[in-house]
């Protein structure tokens, strides 16, 4: 999955070109408008949230140029991976490509949850999923799963905690709170 870093000058072409107000530093709204899922649509402003809240790490909300850099290849990585499970070449995951995808990174898990993702994350109402919600899924669930295992001392698969710890790790793990 991995991929080698495109050119510093391209990249730093790229970085000035979505830096509208010319500050520096990159906002979501700015990274938004940059980003293509395919459909002709911006991303989903909740999956940039989420990339700019894993990369901005001075927390002001916005990436400089070498968090930029890491995004890049960050998205350019799971860009090839969405596209290695796209097995029918839509442009979209459907429940059939996620079940795939999702078992290949070891998760193994109910029809009716891929039921409930797929239909949470269709926003186009088309029975599949877009490249930026993809991404969004495959992080929420990574970042679960870590919050789950850290209370998950025997590797069982089970855990016990009270409601308020349950609220907590969901509330640290969806909104990136430090």
């Amino acid at each position: 999955m991995a991929t080698p870093m495109p050119d510093r000058q391209y990249l730093w072409n790229v970085f000035q070109g979505v830096d509208n107000d010319r500050s520096g530093f990159i906002s979501a709204t700015e990274l938004q408008t940059a980003l293509s899922n395919g459909t002709w649509r911006p991303f989903n402003p909740e999956t940039v949230r989420l990339m700019i809240g894993m990369f901005d790490k001075d927390g002001d909300g916005t990436i400089g140029f070498e968090e930029f850099c890491n995004l890049w290849k960050y998205i350019t990585d799971w860009l090839n991976c969405f596209k290695s499970f796209d097995r029918d070449s839509s442009g979209t995951i459907d429940k059939t490509e996620l079940k795939t995808a999702f078992t290949s990174f070891g998760f193994r898990l109910s029809d009716a949850f891929y039921d409930l993702v797929v239909k949470k994350f269709d926003r186009n109402q088309s029975d599949s999923i877009t490249f930026d919600d993809y991404i969004q899924i495959c992080v929420t669930l990574q970042s679960l799963t870590a919050a789950f295992r850290s209370h998950d001392k025997d590797m069982t698969g089970i855990i016990s905690i009270s409601y308020e710890e349950f609220l907590i790790m969901v509330v640290r793990t969806m909104f990136q709170t430090k």
